[in-house]
């Protein structure tokens, strides 16, 4: 039976990753909507979701349907976000919808960021052993019906 603590985290997870399944509906990637916010103290310090960089047109994927190489991921634009405040990651909680892939698990951990709670496995699970084996704690949830 889990503690009081316990589930009161489960319960602050599943709040977390439906605000970031919500918040992935403002990407305008055809292939993968993606979102991430990052939880410090309880309070949501930035947010991202997965686009093309400020100033450029919103389409994500070439006439083939295959991404753009300068595309950003949302656990990217989110670390980017918070490091253009005068808050930082540094002991945060990463809520993202898709695992990240091996470039943003470096930008992660070098961050600061000690948990990290996602939805759904990325197709190369490489990235989440990286962080495991590096402490940071992660967690797979599912959001209940």
């Amino acid at each position: 039976m889990p503690t009081a603590e316990e589930q009161k985290q489960l319960r602050y997870d599943i709040a977390y990753l439906r605000m970031a399944k919500e918040w992935a509906k403002l990407s305008h990637c055809n292939r993968k909507q993606v979102a991430a916010l990052l939880v410090k103290n309880g309070v949501i310090i930035s947010d991202g979701y997965n686009g093309t960089p400020s100033g450029f047109p919103n389409a994500c994927e070439n006439d083939d349907g295959e991404t753009h190489w300068y595309v950003l991921h949302a656990e990217a634009n989110a670390i980017l976000k918070v490091a253009k405040s005068t808050n930082n990651a540094h002991g945060s909680t990463l809520y993202i919808t898709l695992s990240p892939c091996k470039d943003c698990c470096k930008l992660i951990l070098q961050s600061g960021i000690t948990r990290m709670v996602y939805l759904n496995a990325y197709k190369d699970t490489t990235a989440i052993d990286f962080l495991r084996n590096s402490g940071v704690e992660v967690v797979q949830r599912e959001l209940p019906e």
